[in-house]
């Protein structure tokens, strides 16, 4: 019976090379000499520091503009809120990885509600599709290509 499983998985090592080029490419700019501003990649998240609230927002589009040059969605990449206090101002950047429960309940009912013979199941954070045909699987596929989700899904392990 062929199979795929829907995943949203982050490429990590590129998210690195992202927080060290955007470091990078702060310390080389003018309106950024002798202040003291760095990103920093935890496990789940991304720390922005800086003197200013306004160059949180220069440094964030900085970050972006090198995850999109790596081939990153920028979907993974889920801002909080910016915290500031008189000497600095910091904003965490969430790095959104697998699909929630909520997102998978959704798509797994939309997929339901289209009428495709296949069975959806939820094991995680990813979704598994089970079909008798695998023109079936490639329509869903295609169905959940249409609509927007808030976060980037992916297609793996297809089987017949």
């Amino acid at each position: 019976m062929p199979t795929f499983d829907i995943v949203s998985e982050i490429n990590m090592p590129e998210v690195t090379n992202a927080v060290d080029q955007a470091n990078k490419e702060l310390k080389n700019r003018f309106d950024f000499k002798g202040v003291d501003a760095h990103f920093k990649l935890e496990k789940e998240t991304v720390l922005l520091r800086a003197p200013e609230e306004f160059q949180l927002q220069q440094m964030y589009d900085i970050l972006m503009g090198k995850a999109v040059k790596r081939g990153l969605d920028i979907e993974f990449f889920k801002p909080e809120d910016v915290q500031k206090n008189l000497a600095e101002a910091k904003q965490v950047i969430l790095l959104r990885n697998g699909i929630d429960k909520e997102a998978a309940k959704k798509i797994s009912r939309y997929i339901k509600d289209a009428k495709l013979k296949v069975q959806v199941s939820i094991q995680g954070d990813q979704l598994r599709v089970n079909g008798k045909k695998r023109d079936d699987l490639q329509s869903v596929i295609s169905l959940l290509k249409e609509k927007q989700w808030g976060l980037p899904l992916e297609y793996q392990n297809f089987r017949d």
